[in-house]
């Protein structure tokens, strides 16, 4: 087992060797759940064809095969010519992960913001699902590890971004999957992949509450 103090951290933010940073092209480009769901599917398994990800979305392929053709367009996927031949295409994730770090594309592209951080929710969704039907028949050490938990913190703006970054330089210490997983180092015996889903859901209070609770 490595010991904790021998990980290296790699400091939260984007890696411009591996991630792509969302700009309104890009923004706009997945802002549907089945291309977030597409992504993230190539990331995780790797390279595969329309049909096999249509099987896993339980989709037509002609659905996959049209979403496929615009994430490619936008640059988020390519095809894999080293696998494909002239039946079957195969296609490759580009990048390794995704950040949404321009917060100004809230208010010039409001929907399009919208609709993709509804699309990552309903790809986690998916994917705790996924998880938790494996539950009974997952090894009993896995099993007691699994958690489901929220916290509710009172916080400044400025105190959830330190927060942020404080949890993604601890997660940046421990393995990461790679752009292709089945190429990747599998760690020490035992290691399994393993899927954080972080949320942090601000909730402001509404004006017209904070009026009427107001002292007098």
């Amino acid at each position: 087992m490595t010991d904790p103090s021998e990980r290296t951290a790699r400091p939260p933010g984007p890696d411009p060797a591996t991630d792509v940073v969302l700009d309104a092209k890009g923004l706009r480009a997945l802002a549907h759940p089945v291309r977030v769901q597409l992504v993230g599917l190539l990331r995780l398994h790797g390279p595969s064809t329309a049909t096999r990800l249509a099987e896993r979305l339980s989709l037509a392929s002609g659905v996959t095969s049209y979403h496929l053709r615009q994430l490619a367009a936008a640059g988020f996927v390519e095809e894999d010519t080293e696998r494909g031949n002239a039946r079957e295409r195969w296609w490759r994730a580009v990048h390794q992960a995704t950040w949404f770090t321009d917060k100004d594309l809230a208010d010039s592209e409001p929907e399009a913001v919208l609709a993709y951080l509804r699309s990552v929710a309903d790809t986690h969704t998916l994917r705790t699902r996924l998880a938790l039907g494996q539950f009974p028949s997952m090894p009993r050490p896995w099993r007691d590890r699994l958690g489901l938990s929220d916290w509710v913190l009172r916080l400044t703006p400025e105190e959830a971004r330190e927060l942020g970054d404080e949890l993604r330089s601890v997660l940046s210490r421990y393995r990461q999957e790679q752009l292709a997983p089945l190429d990747a180092d599998p760690g020490p015996e035992g290691a399994e992949r393993v899927m954080l889903v972080l949320h942090m859901l601000p909730e402001p209070a509404d004006p017209d509450a904070a009026v009427e609770n107001r002292p007098r």
